[in-house]
């Protein structure tokens, strides 16, 4: 496989969707057990908008940097982060990242519908990875016996709604801003 050197624009633009994953960090409305943040749509956005490569690059730079102390995660920053139920969440930004870009850009032009099924596959994986690892660092970590319906309930099926909406969003987005980018693929 033939390496892909990097050009300034496409670091400019890992760095700015770093930053804007970052930033929706911030944006928060506090749901058990896990904040309702724009983290998630940024990822997605960064998938779609730079494709899988890029967009995954970009969510790995944004993990690095809180684990590496900047308290750029809903609740703070540090390599302890691992430690914290809602981590698993966080790497499934940077797997629904992946897979949103790829999925986007699977044809020649990609469609509102295409970027939306990304979205929303992107979207599955992160919850699958997201409440497995909530689960076992709970279970096996922090000694609680989460009962699989509690998680279901909590970490998935109230945030669904919202999550669902924010995949429309960003595959309108992405519509929209992929021929202003102007990105060929991943």
């Amino acid at each position: 496989m033939e390496k892909k050197k990097m050009r300034a624009r496409d670091i400019a633009l890992c760095a700015l969707f770093t930053t804007l994953t970052a930033a929706g960090a911030f944006i928060r409305i506090p749901l058990p057990p896990v904040p309702f943040t724009l983290q998630f749509m940024f990822a997605l956005l960064a998938g779609v908008l730079l494709g899988s490569r890029l967009g995954a690059l970009s969510v790995l730079c944004y993990i690095i940097l809180g684990l590496a102390g900047l308290p750029i995660f809903a609740s703070g920053g540090g390599i302890t982060y691992i430690f914290m139920p809602s981590f698993g969440y966080i790497v499934g930004f940077c797997a629904a990242a992946l897979i949103s870009g790829k999925i986007s850009h699977a044809g020649p032009r990609p469609t509102f519908g295409r970027i939306f099924a990304g979205a929303l596959i992107g979207m599955i994986t992160m919850y699958a990875l997201g409440m497995a690892y909530y689960w076992a660092i709970s279970t096996f970590y922090l000694g609680n016996n989460v009962a699989a319906r509690s998680l279901f309930l909590s970490g998935f099926l109230i945030t669904l709604p919202k999550d669902i909406a924010l995949c429309a969003l960003a595959a309108l987005l992405g519509k929209r801003l992929i021929p202003v980018l102007g990105r060929k693929g991943p």
